[in-house]
Parts: C-alpha cells; structure tokens; sequence
C-alpha cells in the first residue's frame, strides 16, 4: 500500500510536503479501515 501512495505521489509531481500530507491521509485512512476489521472480528 505505502507502494501505491509513493507511486501516486509522484506521479501527481506533489514535493515533499505534498507527499507528506498525502502519506498523512491515506494513512490514516488505511489504518481506520484495518482497525475497523479487527474490531468487528473480535467484538
């Protein structure tokens, strides 16, 4: 996934606070989607 974000970012030709914020969200993103499996998995 971190791939994908990478590739994104430079193909959009985003500089490195750019790349920043984009890791930022769609990391963050990511890691509420794996919390929100875990969490119906074992609750």
């Amino acid at each position: 996934m971190t791939f994908i974000m990478w590739d994104l970012a430079k193909k959009s030709k985003a500089g490195k606070f750019g790349t920043f914020i984009l890791f930022i969200a769609l990391g963050v993103g990511l890691l509420g989607f794996v919390l929100k499996t875990l969490l119906v998995e074992f609750i």
